[in-house]
């Protein structure tokens, strides 16, 4: 995303506030699936004592695979949600990675992670799950350095327009709804600096929109700037987008992924998803191992302990998002438009970026 923030969420996104109790709200929602799952997903291997830290995207620490993977191993999983990618590079900079053990970021953020030390190669020996992986996810060159592979694919998606079908019958053709002074204060974007510069280059039309000039920079802010004063606000974290789409009644929001429109119908919206002509970010959510790693051993076999078909099937069927090691999942889910997605790259600068994406949300 959830930069999906996304991925999802997300994707992606892909899907991913801060706060457990926002990842909760979730869980209960499909809790009465979780009982056929009991036992299935977790590789054997030597029970390791203490703490597996993750830090990660709403939706893909689920009971259904942290309960038998914490009995499993005789160790407590304490999960941290980000509310954007800006968030969660920011928390793992901070301590150079010594707070966490499991990190899950998209594919355009391996590039500053590996620069700045905080991510550590992966042992694939250890990861022997990583055969399940579907052909088009055992070669991705962002996650590699220097010959080395310091990610593993686990779930994508997109940040797709998502809308109120009582106020869009038809869905809308062009991003430029989120620009039309007609639906004025009925309108949120997620709060992420990378995404929202990335979908506007894409929709100003710039043939790279993960590679910048200055004039396009300047042409992106002034683009962004137009819509921040159409905006009701912006959000951060996929509840927290859902919650004020459902209480606000919103029309149309730049999302966090398709996910994000399962929990608004459970609310009563008549939401749907839709890729514009434009076409949609795609997301690529990776497993990745914290340069600072209390428990290195452990954490592979958490990567390989999700990495089982059962747990793709679930994020597809269960969760909304589009899976690594289950292609019949996706179908069934209806992940069959990767074609129309711009995969996220790692950008020009991302401290411009976030520089830029500050003077947006300050401009009057």
């Amino acid at each position: 995303m959830p930069d999906r923030t996304t991925g999802p969420e997300s994707p992606s996104t892909p899907c991913r506030a801060t706060a457990p109790s926002l990842a909760l709200t979730r869980r209960q929602a499909v809790a009465a699936g979780l009982a056929v799952l009991a036992t299935p997903f977790v590789a054997r291997s030597a029970r390791a004592e203490g703490e597996l830290r993750i830090l990660t995207w709403e939706g893909y620490t689920e009971p259904a695979w942290v309960r038998p993977f914490e009995e499993k191993h005789g160790v407590k999983v304490s999960i941290v949600y980000a509310g954007s990618v800006d968030e969660m590079f920011a928390k793992m900079q901070g301590s150079k990675g010594a707070d966490f053990d499991i990190v899950a970021f998209d594919t355009s953020s391996f590039k500053r992670y590996i620069d700045g030390g905080l991510i550590q190669p992966l042992d694939m020996a250890k990861i022997p799950a990583a055969a399940n992986l579907s052909p088009a996810f055992r070669d991705v060159p962002p996650i590699m350095h220097d010959g080395k592979q310091y990610g593993i694919p686990f779930a994508w998606g997109s940040l797709p327009l998502v809308y109120d079908k009582t106020d869009f019958p038809a869905a809308p053709e062009s991003w430029e709804v989120m620009w039309d002074p007609a639906n004025a204060q009925r309108l949120i974007a997620l709060d992420d600096a990378n995404n929202n510069i990335t979908l506007a280059a894409m929709v100003l039309g710039f043939k790279d929109p993960f590679n910048l000039t200055d004039a396009q920079f300047e042409a992106v802010k002034q683009k962004l700037i137009d819509q921040k004063r159409l905006l009701l606000t912006y959000y951060a974290g996929f509840d927290d987008g859902v919650n004020i789409f459902e209480q606000s009644d919103i029309k149309a929001m730049f999302s966090m992924g398709e996910p994000q429109v399962t929990s608004l119908k459970a609310k009563g919206v008549d939401a749907a998803f839709t890729i514009p002509k434009e076409g949609a970010i795609g997301w690529l959510d990776c497993w990745t191992v914290s340069a600072g790693a209390k428990h290195p051993e452990l954490a592979l076999a958490w990567i390989d302990a999700t990495l089982d078909p059962k747990v793709g099937a679930y994020l597809s069927d269960e969760k909304s998002y589009g899976n690594t090691t289950d292609e019949a999942a996706n179908v069934r889910a209806g992940f069959t438009y990767a074609d129309k997605l711009t995969f996220l790259e790692t950008p020009e600068n991302f401290e411009k970026r976030v520089a830029i994406w500050n003077e947006v949300k300050a401009a009057p």
